[in-house]
């Protein structure tokens, strides 16, 4: 499992890295086809970042509101709270809030920014087809994604998608505002004229780079939340049935959409079907998951 997580871990660090490089990039062709310099990637990556900073720090809030996830007391749901601060002892995190969507598909995700500030959400679906072994491996595994970051990982993911696509328009417009004749009255050589095709091709392959990137990170990011699930409860075999009840449960989780369905530990859509769609999916196979766990 340790070596699992070391493996994941590194993967993922691999990614975000070059991702980071993608907008890297992109900034610096939007500056010079706009004739501004240095000085102009600088502003071009302060004003991407800036727009997308509100959405951050607001994420968990808007998530809950998308799915229209409400509270869960104490009162209503106790066998609910009762493993969620079980388990949130054993992971050395405070304790999420928790919130449940009234839903018969079981499910479940985790979001916030940061551990301090995080929430378990589950339907109902899943508190009333889950056995109490098969509850912990599902609540072990949404907190290893708070444990490990998990939820502040995808949330730059996230964010890092938007600010990709801002560039990308931006770059595009520039086009159509003038960029090709301020490069081709700057650069007689023909060089210019690489560089314009070099900005057009990045503007529109950039955004579907960053979604296969977004959707390996949720992927590998997976893997791990099941083995650190695993580690929490030490009991690998609670988590593998659960994931075999949510892959032979066929009901689409309504408030569930394209947005949000990474966040969840299965896909909510059950709508992920042939090599294409399976290529474009947020989650690795399901049989793959429990073949890790039942290995354990």
């Amino acid at each position: 499992m340790y070596e699992q997580i070391a493996s994941n871990k590194r993967k993922s660090f691999l990614l975000v890295t070059f991702f980071l490089g993608l907008i890297f990039v992109l900034a610096y062709v939007l500056a010079e086809l706009a004739g501004m310099g240095n000085g102009g990637l600088v502003v071009a990556l302060l004003i991407a970042v800036g727009i997308s900073f509100a959405s951050y720090y607001g994420s968990d809030n808007i998530t809950l509101a998308i799915s229209h996830a409400r509270p869960a007391t104490k009162e209503e749901f106790p066998y609910l709270y009762n493993v969620v601060e079980g388990l949130a002892i054993a992971a050395g995190v405070p304790a999420p809030r928790c919130y449940v969507i009234d839903d018969t598909a079981p499910n479940a995700f985790a979001t916030g920014h940061s551990p301090k500030n995080s929430v378990i959400c589950v339907t109902t679906g899943l508190l009333q087809k889950m056995n109490r072994a098969e509850l912990e491996g599902v609540v072990s595994h949404e907190m290893s994604h708070i444990k490990n970051l998990d939820i502040r990982l995808m949330t730059l993911t996230v964010v890092m998608i938007g600010i990709v696509a801002l560039l990308s328009d931006w770059i595009m417009r520039t086009f159509m505002w003038g960029g090709r004749r301020k490069i081709g009255g700057r650069d007689k050589s023909g060089a210019g004229a690489i560089f314009l095709i070099v900005g057009l091709v990045m503007a529109l392959l950039s955004p579907l780079i960053a979604q296969f990137i977004r959707l390996a990170i949720s992927r590998k990011r997976e893997f791990l939340a099941d083995a650190s699930g695993a580690m929490l409860t030490r009991y690998p075999a609670g988590l593998a049935s659960a994931l075999r009840k949510l892959e032979d449960d066929t009901e689409p989780l309504e408030a569930a959409n394209k947005a949000t369905a990474h966040l969840y530990i299965v896909n909510p859509l059950k709508n992920i079907k042939g090599a294409v769609n399976k290529l474009f999916s947020t989650h690795p196979p399901i049989e793959e998951r429990i073949a890790a766990l039942d290995k354990m």
